[in-house]
């Protein structure tokens, strides 16, 4: 008689909640960060007119002195990647969305690594 509600839709419903109140326009893009057990993925959005500014992920080629894509290591680099990728394109300050993953590990280290080299939210 009990609901089961598993981890992928707590997260849905965690993004989806998030996903509320953050948008990104093209002078503030949505910093959007997707975590899988194996890669770190990031993009930066502009909502209004639909198009993806900048992206990295543990899996670009410029990353391959980086040996997992699952760890906090992999996530500082993945930040700072598109934090330099965003600043070259003249952006300077974003909107974080965590996605539904909690601010914490792997997500936490990703944006304090963008933090560091530039960007502001």
């Amino acid at each position: 008689m009990f609901k089961q509600i598993n981890r992928k839709q707590i997260s849905r419903k965690r993004h989806l909640r998030v996903r509320k109140k953050v948008s990104g326009t093209a002078e503030f893009p949505r910093l959007a960060v997707h975590r899988s057990g194996k890669h770190i993925y990031v993009q930066a959005i502009d909502d209004v007119a639909g198009v993806t500014l900048a992206a990295a992920s543990s899996l670009d080629k410029e990353l391959k002195a980086v040996k997992s894509g699952a760890n906090i290591e992999a996530a500082k680099v993945v930040g700072d990647l598109v934090a330099k990728r965003l600043l070259a394109k003249g952006v300077e300050s974003v909107v974080f969305d965590r996605g539904g993953f909690l601010y914490h590990g792997r997500v936490a280290a990703l944006a304090d690594a963008a933090r560091e080299a530039g960007l502001q939210f």
